[in-house]
């Protein structure tokens, strides 16, 4: 039971029936209504606005209309005191017997605890990773893999219907120096003594097997073909071994996406989307034929002062217009992204979620902007923005450059820590905040490294029940019979601490899905965590607080409920962060 939902209805229903018996006004919005955790614990365990969010509407002071609700509620056998604060917040504090039924609610949800319908089957569009196919994963793409990845697992726990996306950048320049380089890679596979790669190329190491390949299917059947016969071959070639070697990259994080959408298929002649994009643009008057003024302070190379092909992108609320042709009347990127999520759009996406890194903070404006006016205002597009994250060994920066050949790599990271102190660090800061990944940091066993507080909270309950077994042979602590469970006996001020913190864990999944930020349910797991390692130390100093007593049989049984809950709930937050509940460390 998730005391928050159940006494925001309760509040609520208060609301009404005051209004329906003339003590309050009738029709007030009650959906505004909130019952939230104080923000301080000392006020209590939980705090509603209602007074705050209503007076207003019913022409009262908050404290008055306050003290309509708290009178009803004192009335609440769930309750033990309820109090005004400040201005007209109400604190209320709930009587002992409510936690160990709360309990005894998550024990009943079992695998299913923190799940809701909060999506009621709604599809949403989360697209994440989508690096350029020129190389394999650096660490800087991970932030934003992790990231995408994690957040889809929240939205598709809460009832969303979850499509995952990458969208292939196999259009435009970089793939033509892509084809450049993997033909260097391929002479040299023929033999030919190559030297350096020339610059502005792809120098690193991973095209050599892009070269062997088509030295294999081709012979020395390329060196004789005309040069865009060739580059288009080889394009074609480099683009699928370099996704190839994405997948498994990602696949080391395990990261699957659902469809992988090709920037190329967008232009097709057959079937041109970016046409057809500006087209229904310029049918509602969002594309015009004009000049935009020049960039503030130093001009950039390829700015060009002439009469373009625009969108009207301020009148959607961007700082500026946008071009959708370049000079030689090819499509902008812009253009390309347009018709992109256009397309998303027209597959039943009107919710899209957009990952991608920090150096994108520019483009934020203009795509809410593009799927603003291209939906006609029925599409969402929300973009999220990881920040760098700062690669350090013991304390000192690893350096990294992609196009150098020397950067380290997503598959080098995960080798040397292994998947889960990866995924989980890559969540333990906000998305917009920088992150600082230490290889030394990461493999520590200790309170410092949230990774393995977390991992060794879960083992040590599982250590619980394993010994349970052995001083009890006769108790099963596998299987736990609720209706001969009395919960009452969890009346130790640590117990109770627990159990509110593990009723905070459905709130606090809707919370992240909300907003979008995976983080939140790391940093609830690592605070559970504590508590729960914090309580077990109490333990070794006070028996009667340690969990397994075999004298008093019942209230054993008591406390082994408590470790199946913290269980099934460190279980269920670390499977949607896709890190492993381990059982034993």
């Amino acid at each position: 039971m998730n005391p928050y939902s159940e006494f925001t209805t309760r509040v609520r229903r208060i609301v009404i029936d005051l209004g329906r018996e003339a003590v309050l006004p009738t029709d007030l919005p009650v959906e505004r209504v909130v019952v939230e955790p104080p923000r301080q614990a000392d006020h209590g365990d939980l705090a509603t606005n209602a007074a705050m969010v209503l007076a207003g509407a019913a022409k009262m002071k908050p404290r008055d209309l306050a003290a309509r609700v708290v009178e009803r509620l004192e009335k609440d056998p769930d309750i033990a005191e309820v109090e005004i604060a400040g201005p007209g917040f109400i604190n209320i504090r709930l009587a002992k017997a409510w936690w160990p039924e709360t309990l005894k609610s998550i024990l009943e949800a079992g695998d299913r605890v923190g799940r809701s319908e909060l999506g009621a089957g709604m599809p949403v569009n989360v697209e994440y990773v989508s690096a350029n196919p020129t190389g394999p994963l650096h660490v800087g793409h991970c932030r934003g893999a992790v990231f995408g990845d994690a957040l889809a697992n929240l939205l598709e726990h809460t009832g969303y219907r979850v499509t995952r996306e990458y969208y292939i950048n196999d259009a435009g320049a970089q793939i033509d120096t892509l084809a450049k380089s993997a033909y260097h890679r391929y002479l040299e596979a023929r033999g030919e003594d190559i030297g350096d790669i020339p610059d502005g190329l792809y120098p690193g190491e991973y095209l050599i097997p892009v070269g062997k390949s088509l030295d294999q299917e081709f012979g020395e059947s390329l060196i004789k073909m005309d040069e865009k016969d060739r580059l288009a071959i080889i394009r074609e070639k480099a683009v699928a071994m370099m996704m190839a070697m994405i997948r498994d990259d990602l696949e080391a994080l395990d990261i699957r996406h659902d469809v992988f959408f090709s920037e190329k298929s967008l232009a097709d002649p057959d079937n041109d989307r970016i046409a057809t994009a500006i087209e229904a643009l310029r049918e509602q008057g969002a594309v015009y034929t004009g000049k935009l003024p020049p960039p503030k302070g130093q001009l950039p190379d390829d700015w060009e002062d002439r009469e373009q092909t625009l969108f009207r992108s301020t009148d959607f609320g961007d700082d500026v217009d946008r071009a959708l042709l370049k000079s030689d009347g090819s499509y902008t990127y812009f253009a390309s992204d347009i018709a992109y999520h256009l397309d998303k759009y027209q597959r039943g996406f009107a919710n899209q979620v957009l990952v991608v890194g920090a150096d994108h903070g520019g483009y934020v404006k203009r795509m809410t902007a593009a799927v603003n006016a291209i939906t006609g205002g029925k599409g969402a597009l929300d973009i999220k923005l990881c920040q760098l994250v700062r690669l350090l060994r013991d304390g000192q920066p690893v350096k990294m450059s992609k196009r150098a050949g020397d950067f380290v790599s997503l598959r080098d990271v995960v080798e040397e820590v292994g998947k889960d102190p990866v995924r989980f660090m890559m969540l333990y800061r906000k998305n917009e905040a920088p992150l600082d990944f230490d290889f030394a940091k990461v493999k520590e066993q200790s309170k410092d490294n949230p990774v393995f507080y977390v991992q060794y909270a879960h083992a040590r309950a599982h250590s619980v029940l394993r010994n349970a077994k052995l001083t009890i042979p006769d108790l099963d602590p596998s299987s736990l019979d609720l209706s001969e469970t009395d919960f009452s006996f969890l009346n130790d001020e640590g117990e109770i601490e627990l159990i509110k913190l593990m009723a905070q864990y459905a709130r606090t999944v809707e919370g992240a899905a909300l907003a979008h930020e995976p983080h939140r349910l790391a940093f609830y797991l690592y605070e559970l965590s504590s508590a729960f390692h914090s309580h077990w130390n109490k333990g070794k100093e006070s028996p009667q607080l340690r969990f397994i007593n075999p004298d008093k049989r019942a209230l054993s049984k008591a406390r082994l409920g408590l470790i199946h809950g913290l269980i099934l709930v460190l279980a269920s937050g670390l499977d949607i962060l896709g890190v492993d509940a381990v059982r034993e460390m």
